[in-house]
């Protein structure tokens, strides 16, 4: 992680949440560039001590908050969640989950190859037509124009362990405007699993429901797997606290949260429930500027990442 560049910079990962310089060139990505890649996989590659040695991956971006505006007027759209625990702190800043409940399950650990590195991100389950859908931040499925392969979901990641398996992507999708320019206001991937053991994901683990154009300043909990330090990745992670609008560079909820390399990806909901775990998904952890220390912020849910959902829920 390099915190020597300019103080214009932003926290990013593919994997991680990493340091990189918004005057860097933005990564060259044909404009039709298509937003879904049939996944390729090595049986057998995600070997325990393989997940545990998955890094950081330093990745540099611009964040581009004019070149896509987010649509906030349209009328919400909620899937509902299908699917006992402590109350825990709120306002938190960053803790380990303690709570239990179907977030433990629904949440988990992204691990894919990026050339000849290994790296990981966080996802959710979330509600779907397939039952099969995982969401995450587009950069955990793409970045600078190459979709990331070997990609599994590990819900209930434990140091290394795979409570309810490994859920390899038949095909990861992005929205449009990540996929054509790697746009930071659309900072959102999703995946579509083969069933395992003679189960969709949804059977397995639960699902939590998803809403889109639900609008800013909301009552926020955001989950994840960090792994750089003084996390290790070995446990879910949360933040809670009341939520804004990014009034810099994006139009990105922001939350305080000091969460760290590898929670990229991982889910932000409203009305979330700390008896049930249940929740209404609205953003994935995706960047934070580095001159705002303990900020995590996440893109909206807009119109296109409800298209890039139903391209993927309907794969």
């Amino acid at each position: 992680m390099n915190r020597h560049r300019t103080a214009l910079s932003v926290l990013l990962a593919a994997g991680a949440l990493v340091t990189g310089a918004l005057t860097a060139a933005t990564p060259s990505v044909a404009a039709d560039a298509p937003a879904s890649f049939r996944q390729q996989h090595t049986s057998g590659f995600w070997t325990a001590e393989r997940m545990r040695s998955a890094t950081p991956l330093d990745v540099t971006a611009v964040p581009g908050a004019a070149r896509s505006a987010v649509a906030t007027s349209a009328a919400p759209t909620r899937v509902a969640p299908t699917a006992a625990a402590s109350p825990t702190a709120f306002p938190q800043a960053g803790g380990a989950w303690t709570g239990g409940g179907a977030v433990v399950k629904t949440s988990g650990r992204v691990f894919f190859t990026m050339g000849d590195r290994t790296a990981s991100c966080s996802g959710d389950s979330v509600t779907s037509a397939n039952g099969s859908t995982v969401i995450t931040a587009g950069h955990c499925v793409k970045y600078q124009g190459a979709w990331h392969t070997n990609w599994v979901f590990v819900p209930a990641y434990n140091n290394g362990s795979a409570p309810y398996g490994q859920w390899s992507a038949t095909k990861t999708f992005a929205t449009d405007q990540w996929a054509a320019s790697e746009d930071m206001n659309m900072d959102v991937g999703l995946a579509v699993v083969a069933p395992l053991n003679g189960q969709t994901l949804s059977q397995a683990v639960g699902a939590q429901g998803i809403l889109f154009n639900g609008g800013y300043n909301k009552k926020m909990y955001s989950f994840g797997f960090p792994a750089a330090a003084p996390y290790d990745g070995t446990k879910l992670v949360y933040c809670s606290g009341n939520s804004s609008k990014d009034f810099l560079l994006t139009r990105d909820h922001g939350l305080a949260c000091n969460m760290t390399g590898g929670s990229s990806g991982g889910p932000w909901f409203q009305d979330f429930n700390e008896a049930t775990g249940l929740g209404t998904q609205v953003s994935v952890n995706s960047f934070g500027y580095t001159f705002l220390p303990n900020r995590m912020y996440g893109p909206y849910f807009g119109n296109e990442a409800k298209a890039a959902y139903d391209k993927a829920q309907a794969s």
